[in-house]
């Protein structure tokens, strides 16, 4: 039985921390970098690059980098913010067969929990090789205006990812939680 780890899953970049004897603590990459973008690089299908360097690959290869999936996750392909997307990337956004919104690179087909299910993979990796713990399960936060829709979305990228999602928390809940922890007042 492995760890469990707080994943913050964002639009742009991904956090990732423990809750230790130390108390709450973000986890670090091999170069000591705790903030991760939320960045898929899909140019080659079997082995996505995700994290930073799918970010430098974003300017030469707009086409097969993906950024900002999370803005498609659990949302339909005529939703007005879909449509807005998708004018504004270089990979295709197109209508799946139940409506949902879906990614088309090189051919393949992509859901939107797939591409967060690749971020997920990463940032697990990343808690991993820091704790030399296997993680299994993860609490994951979500923007306070996601739908249940988007939120069930979440949960199917952390099945994706082979990850058990113990709670979906909004974000401000999960700030506040982190501000206020081992603090013994009264506050709003």
């Amino acid at each position: 039985m492995g760890i469990s780890v707080g994943i913050d899953l964002g639009t742009s970049n991904s956090v990732v921390a423990i809750l230790d004897d130390d108390g709450p603590r973000v986890l670090a990459d091999a170069n000591g970098r705790t903030l991760q973008p939320s960045v898929v690089a899909l140019e080659d299908a079997v082995r996505p690059i995700v994290g930073r360097e799918a970010k430098e690959r974003l300017t030469h290869a707009p086409q097969t980098t993906v950024a900002s999936a999370k803005r498609l996750i659990g949302r339909r392909f005529s939703d007005s913010e879909t449509q807005r997307l998708r004018s504004q990337v270089g990979w295709t956004v197109f209508g799946g067969e139940a409506g949902d919104a879906r990614i088309r690179v090189l051919g393949d087909a992509y859901t939107a929990q797939e591409i967060a299910a690749h971020v997920l993979v990463h940032m697990v990796q990343i808690a991993e090789e820091a704790t030399n713990e296997t993680v299994d399960s993860a609490v994951i936060t979500v923007p306070a205006y996601f739908n249940d829709q988007q939120r069930q979305a979440t949960r199917d990228a952390a099945e994706i990812a082979n990850l058990k999602c113990l709670r979906i928390i909004n974000e401000p809940t999960a700030a506040s939680m982190a501000y206020g922890y081992e603090q013994r007042k009264s506050q709003r």
